[in-house]
């Protein structure tokens, strides 16, 4: 049986708006200068320049989200025209002190035509004598090469792409055979299907001599025992003396695992960072300035507002002229809204990095990770009142220029553990401290992570051996058989 009652219920949402701001927020500075471009292009009533602005930035934003019927009448008094043809013509972002002058504007990278490095493998196809068939599976064979130059798929798969996708059908033996042209090409190594055909390949066209020779035999059939760095088992396989073996391993060391990142043409995308933030020392005080493209100027259209005026100053209202400055309305509403998220967004990164700044002031003044403090995001959500998410917005995604370098400001957050004697330090700075012990160790006998935990725990820092391991294992360091050295 149906009944009806009444609930009362609390509920939390975030408003169209509220979500906008969160993700404006969590745009690195190109990306907000794409999504700020999407909106000068989407709305005809915001514009960029330095213009004056004769609309009122700092008004009620609640009717952003009416809802209008076209069919419902309006009345003069239903739209007030007046809200929008104020004279405050600056809006307040733009005044403060942290903002950058016209003359600070950064100017855009520019970037180096080339030729890629499929496009060169292909041109040197071309001084081959090769038959159609043979052309088409090298030019296909030549397309598979990654940015590495590596072709990292089997020759069946191969034969299976050249007869769906090119109308080309052959054999496997023949792929084999055009393939070995393909390895001829420059640089050395390009085309290999693994590390040990690279490095293969690479040594067969030096010049031979004994140690070449000695580390041609040790890549093609003891690969699997020269990468575990088993020296003493390579010794007894190919009866030499420890100088052999090293004088051999050195000239695979001189080889290129990625030949096709050595190509300088490579017209690869790089993403060139832009910092968010700048900080400098002077007289000894940190100072901190937001990235100007974090401050577009940007105003609401005259020819809108002069839109309003007529239709203010008009007598005789028709439908369309109601409709049309229903329109407006919306366009504006959503011109002001988007300039106070900027305001907001601004004033957002600015305090977050500011609290981070000071939290990590000993680390900025010295430029010693050691120094760093443990800091999670509670600890700068709870002395700015934000929310954590919002301070994980900043971090995740932005980056500060720092007189050591530009840096990804997540990475100053870190776990901390107690030391010996009972104060918080870093996880931070022990990974600095046995990045530093790992570099000074003998490489003949390297330590283990047995040792290393001995180490540390002399250095007042007593952690277990597992997570030494997990530490070493985060600074993409292998394990000590693999760090040995002869």
């Amino acid at each position: 049986m149906l009944k009806q009652h009444l609930q009362f219920k609390l509920s939390q949402k975030l408003s169209p708006q509220q979500i906008q701001l969160m993700k404006l927020i969590q745009l690195p500075t190109q990306a907000f200068e794409q999504r700020l471009k999407q909106e000068l292009e989407e709305n005809p009533a915001l514009e960029g320049g330095t213009e004056e602005v004769e609309s009122d930035y700092d008004s009620d934003l609640d009717n952003s989200t009416d809802d209008y019927d076209d069919s419902e009448s309006i009345g003069n008094d239903d739209i007030n025209v007046d809200e929008y043809l104020s004279d405050d013509e600056v809006p307040d972002y733009r005044t403060q002190v942290n903002n950058y002058s016209s003359d600070d504007e950064e100017k855009t990278m520019p970037y180096a035509a080339g030729t890629s490095f499929t496009q060169h493998l292909i041109s040197q196809l071309n001084t081959y004598r090769l038959t159609d068939d043979e052309y088409n599976i090298a030019e296909f064979l030549v397309g598979n090469v990654d940015e590495s130059g590596y072709i990292r798929r089997s020759v069946t798969d191969i034969m299976d792409d050249l007869a769906f996708t090119q109308n080309v059908y052959t054999t496997e033996d023949k792929i084999e055979h055009v393939l070995k042209i393909v390895h001829q090409l420059d640089p050395a190594g390009v085309g290999a299907r693994n590390l040990q055909e690279c490095l293969s390949i690479q040594l067969h066209r030096k010049e031979k001599n004994p140690d070449v020779e000695l580390a041609i035999d040790i890549i093609d059939n003891a690969f699997d025992q020269f990468t575990k760095k088993h020296y003493d088992k390579l010794i007894q396989k190919f009866d030499i003396s420890e100088l052999q073996l090293k004088d051999a391993i050195r000239e695979i060391e001189h080889l290129n695992p990625k030949p096709g990142g050595s190509y300088s043409g490579n017209n690869r995308i790089v993403e060139h960072v832009v910092p968010d933030f700048a900080i400098k020392i002077v007289d000894g005080e940190l100072e901190l300035t937001l990235n100007g493209r974090n401050a577009p100027e940007l105003h609401v259209s005259r020819e809108y507002n002069d839109m309003l005026k007529g239709y203010k100053d008009s007598k005789d209202k028709s439908k369309s002229q109601k409709d049309a400055v229903i329109f407006i309305k919306q366009k504006l509403d959503a011109a002001k809204w988007f300039i106070e998220a900027i305001k907001q967004r601004q004033q957002t990164l600015f305090i977050t990095m500011s609290a981070i700044m000071h939290y990590q002031e000993e680390y900025f003044l010295s430029g010693d990770e050691r120094n760093l403090r443990p800091m999670i995001l509670k600890d700068i959500a709870d002395e700015i009142s934000m929310d954590v998410s919002t301070v994980s917005r900043v971090a995740n995604s932005k980056y500060v220029d720092t007189p050591y370098g530009t840096k990804l400001i997540k990475d100053f957050f870190s776990e901390s553990m107690k030391n010996d004697q009972g104060e918080d330090v870093s996880t931070r700075e022990i990974k600095k401290i046995l990045e530093t012990v790992l570099e000074e160790e003998d490489k003949r006998k390297p330590l283990t992570d047995d040792t290393l935990a001995a180490i540390l725990k002399d250095k007042g820092y007593p952690i277990a051996r597992r997570t030494v391991a997990k530490y070493r294992e985060q600074l993409d360091i292998p394990v000590a058989r693999l760090r040995k050295k002869i």
